[in-house]
């Protein structure tokens, strides 16, 4: 799976895991996405599709490294997109 593959699944998962916000964003913490049997599956590296994510600008957290225990409770915004804000209405 190529990087851009990853990212388009972890969008797919911060769907699945996350809470819609008012905005059409989505938000869920590291914690929950890193303790998911489904998300420990696909992702080999969690964190460096996360990184990449964030480089492309699709999702947004605080600080660049997050680390299992000790950032289980970062929030991790999925930004919200033309389709994901049209199929919220």
């Amino acid at each position: 799976m190529n990087v851009d593959e990853e990212v388009e699944r972890l969008k797919e998962e911060i769907q699945r895991l996350g809470q819609i916000q008012s905005d059409g964003s989505y938000k869920v913490t590291f914690g929950v996405l890193f303790n998911d049997d489904r998300c420990a599956n696909i992702f080999e590296a969690l964190v460096g599709t996360l990184r990449a994510a964030k480089k492309r600008k699709v999702v947004a957290y605080d600080g660049e490294l997050l680390l299992q225990g000790v950032h289980d409770n970062v929030e991790i915004i999925l930004k919200a997109t033309t389709a994901a804000a049209q199929s919220s209405n």
